[in-house]
């Protein structure tokens, strides 16, 4: 009987190993972030345009894999060929460049912008050109 409760303690995730704090989660509520500014995110309707682009190319056997990060400063949408390699490509939403150079940006595995601008759908039309590509 020991032992299983012995068991139980050692895989509860809340236990702490050395200085750090195993499977640590913390939800997003944006009604405790009084002060702090909430992170960038893609709009509904950026999504769409976004995942309808991510559905044809991924039809085309040319994408297979995508992660979406929300930051402070930045949204990033981000593709893969292969789940475990770095993204071929990032569309970056950056809303501090909205009134500069535009800001959503287009950009390669190394970190060469393709594109940029102030509208996103011409800003993805430099991905649209490699589906043409693929399906030539």
């Amino acid at each position: 009987m020991g032992h299983v409760v012995e068991r139980a303690n050692s895989l509860d995730p809340r236990r702490v190993w050395g200085n750090s704090v195993r499977m640590s989660f913390q939800p997003f509520n944006p009604i405790q972030m009084t002060g702090t500014q909430a992170p960038v995110a893609f709009h509904r309707t950026e999504l769409a345009v976004i995942l309808s682009l991510y559905g044809r190319m991924v039809a085309a056997g040319e994408w297979r894999d995508y992660g979406i990060s929300c930051l402070r400063d930045v949204a990033v949408f981000s593709i893969f060929r292969r789940t475990a390699e770095n993204p071929l490509y990032r569309i970056e939403k950056r809303p501090k460049l909205r009134a500069k150079q535009g800001q959503y940006a287009v950009i390669g595995i190394d970190g060469q912008v393709l594109k940029r601008g102030h509208e996103l759908k011409p800003v993805l039309r430099v991905l649209e050109r490699k589906l043409i590509r693929a399906v030539e």
